[in-house]
């Protein structure tokens, strides 16, 4: 696949980069370079190959989801200059 400059400055656009003449030319050939080898790629007969969806053989090692350190509202706010019951008090900035 063959890619031109002119695709290199519209996602350059996309992407909000500026890039100069001599940036253009570089990534279109290092662009090109990527998509000849995933055409390359594309060639290979995977048909015997097993479909997996986890590298790991055992993704389920994770633990279950539960609370193991209760808030405390008082630890919390010790060192709060000013509090109301469990919250900080501030002072008001929007009138």
């Amino acid at each position: 696949m063959k890619l031109s400059r002119e695709s290199v400055q519209r996602v350059a656009t996309l992407a909000r980069l500026r890039l100069t003449a001599d940036e253009e030319i570089e990534l279109t050939r290092q662009l090109d370079y990527i998509l000849a080898y995933m055409d390359k790629l594309k060639e290979l007969d995977t048909s015997d190959v097993e479909l997996f969806s986890h590298v790991a053989a055992n993704p389920e090692v994770l633990r279950e989801d539960r609370v193991s350190n209760q808030p405390d509202a008082d630890a919390l706010l010790a060192n709060a200059p000013e509090r109301d019951k469990t919250f900080f008090r501030v002072p008001k900035i929007i009138e």
